[in-house]
């Protein structure tokens, strides 16, 4: 396979090893050596610091008219989310910091909880972190495949007891996904340092999707030492060193990331041909037995199918694919697009249009939402004999 495998979270990052492994040795892991100083400031120092900007907010009028209406974090999350307030944008683009993400009005979802977690804490109340077990969502940029996973937050007055998740126990859920797509799945409660790799993780993983290579070994590097048994991270790592051509380093984080979460398919899809490339067959075949077993179908194979047919003009085939992604991903814009692309060649308008309207409804880029946009402005004016 000719795609790279990351542990990114579009939404929110995590990660979830299901045993409890040694911490690993990075001692014979880094390699400093082979990239050039940073032109990033690598750092999370300043991840939760509140702006002055940030606490002028605070003392606005209409801030305190809104917490004095609804009081303590409820409060809180109103005068942050309110449509008439921050008027915040939802962009999964780039990872920010709590002051960046107030300044630019915008962010993915962990940028967000970065903000909300930076603002509860300087109005007393206490905001605990949970990883939120949905399952992988894949996204893509260019041959990097992303594995993303969610969490969300609870503020109150306390921390919470162990299980007391609602606010009957004085705790409010901050959730910034649609209840649809989080409700019923189970939590699993992270620390502080934990948001902190993922942070890092994630700025490795946005350096990489923008061929900065350098930038993303020192993220991944600070994210690894700073949480030695983040398997994510050690993913990320090993990305980086095999698009620096350096297979043999890349194995050695591989097999460090399974060694934390044997399961992560991602650290499989990456391995397994990694050990062929290095003429290792056999253990590259065992490692694609495992990836197998844990997923029959590996991620974006029908919408790699359905690319194929529409460039072989085989537009039924490529709507038939389209449509099993969308099955299996409802709410990732781009196979909404592309089933609607499938569907406008065979001459179903209809159709097509109702899945630009979904991709646009489920797009998370400035980017992605001006292109869908302009697709139904330009099918609204076709229907209408204005072009």
């Amino acid at each position: 396979m000719k795609h790279l495998f990351l542990l990114l979270l579009a939404f929110l990052l995590g990660g979830c090893a299901t045993t409890q492994s040694p911490r690993p040795d990075h001692s014979a892991l880094l390699a400093d050596a082979l990239f050039k100083p940073p032109t990033d400031k690598i750092t999370a120092e300043d991840l939760f610091k509140v702006s002055p900007a940030m606490k002028e907010y605070l003392r606005s009028q209409d801030f305190r008219r809104l917490s004095a209406m609804r009081g303590g974090a409820l409060g809180l999350i109103d005068a942050l989310y309110s449509r008439d307030q921050l008027q915040l944008a939802y962009d999964t683009t780039a990872t920010r910091t709590a002051a960046e993400t107030f300044e630019s009005k915008s962010g993915n979802c962990l940028s967000l909880v970065i903000m909300t977690a930076a603002f509860a804490r300087e109005l007393g109340l206490v905001p605990t972190f949970q990883a939120v077990l949905t399952g992988d969502t894949w996204t893509r940029s260019g041959e990097l495949y992303l594995s993303a996973m969610h969490v969300n937050m609870l503020v109150g007055r306390r921390a919470p007891k162990v299980n007391e998740i609602d606010e009957r126990g004085g705790q409010l859920v901050v959730d910034f996904l649609p209840p649809d797509q989080v409700k019923g799945y189970a939590t699993r409660r992270i620390d502080q340092n934990m948001v902190v790799a993922m942070y890092l993780n994630n700025r490795a993983a946005e350096a990489l999707t923008e061929n900065r290579i350098d930038d993303a070994y020192w993220w991944a590097r600070k994210a690894v030492t700073g949480q030695p048994d983040y398997a994510p991270a050690l993913n990320t790592l090993g990305v980086v060193y095999q698009r620096r051509g350096q297979p043999a380093l890349a194995e050695r984080a591989y097999q460090m990331a399974l060694a934390q979460d044997p399961h992560s398919d991602a650290t499989m899809y990456n391995l397994a041909p990694l050990l062929a490339q290095l003429g290792r067959h056999a253990e590259s075949q065992a490692i694609a037995a495992r990836v197998s077993a844990i997923r029959k179908v590996p991620p974006f194979h029908y919408y790699l199918s359905g690319i194929e047919a529409m460039q072989r003009a085989d537009y039924a085939l490529a709507r038939d694919m389209f449509r099993k992604e969308v099955e299996r991903a409802p709410y990732y814009d781009e196979f909404h697009y592309w089933l609607g692309m499938a569907q406008l060649r065979l001459g179903e308008a209809g159709a097509a249009r109702a899945q630009f309207a979904l991709a646009l409804e489920n797009s998370t880029t400035d980017g992605s939402r001006s292109k869908y946009s302009a697709k139904l402005r330009h099918m609204k004016a076709t229907a209408s004999g204005k072009l």
